[in-house]
């Protein structure tokens, strides 16, 4: 199964991406975790995203279509994967079409995770607050920008999607276990 998760920061992608990722045995593909994996181990790419990602602006298309592209040849894409943070804009999800058809594969379905930006910006805080601050992306400056960046940048996205019957919406905001509910009766 190849998916694709879409939601504004702090909606609960990585939280729903991790129980999908025992419920089908596919890996998640976050573009977060391998830049910030990048970044920690300072290499010439994570250091530049580290200077876009401190802005709170997104990181090129042809670095992440790049990182994209050669996670999906790893042995254990084989069955599939989800991806969290990929496609975010319109020129992604193009490249990310061509780079499918290319290795003759397809999506199965892209599950949007709906949620309100005061709800996310309280989530968020609280979230940097119990790990101790540690992305520097959780400050409510930064996130009110990622939120803006998200709307006008990646939400054109569930047009797209929509329009090429793939895109089934989950209401974020209900408790964890009801929203993994929802997007299992999406995917049947």
């Amino acid at each position: 199964m190849r998916l694709i998760l879409l939601g504004p920061p702090g909606a609960g992608k990585g939280t729903q991406a991790q129980i999908l990722v025992q419920t089908y045995g596919i890996p998640q593909l976050s573009t977060g975790d391998m830049l910030r994996a990048a970044i920690a181990a300072k290499t010439p790419m994570g250091l530049e995203a580290k200077a876009i990602v401190d802005r709170g602006d997104l990181v090129s298309d042809a670095i992440v279509s790049g990182i994209i592209s050669d996670r999906m040849d790893e042995p254990d894409c084989a069955n599939g994967f989800i991806l969290d943070g990929f496609p975010r804009t319109i020129a992604q999800a193009d490249a990310l079409t061509h780079m499918l058809d290319r290795k003759g594969l397809h999506l199965d379905a892209v599950i949007e995770i709906k949620a309100g930006a005061d709800i996310l910006v309280e989530r968020i805080i609280n979230r940097a607050r119990e790990s101790g601050g540690a992305r520097a992306d959780d400050n409510e400056e930064v996130l009110r920008k990622r939120l803006g960046v998200y709307e006008e940048q990646t939400a054109p996205l569930v047009k797209y999607y929509t329009e090429r019957g793939l895109l089934k919406s989950v209401d974020g905001m209900q408790p964890i276990e009801e929203v993994t509910a929802a997007i299992r009766q999406a995917l049947q």
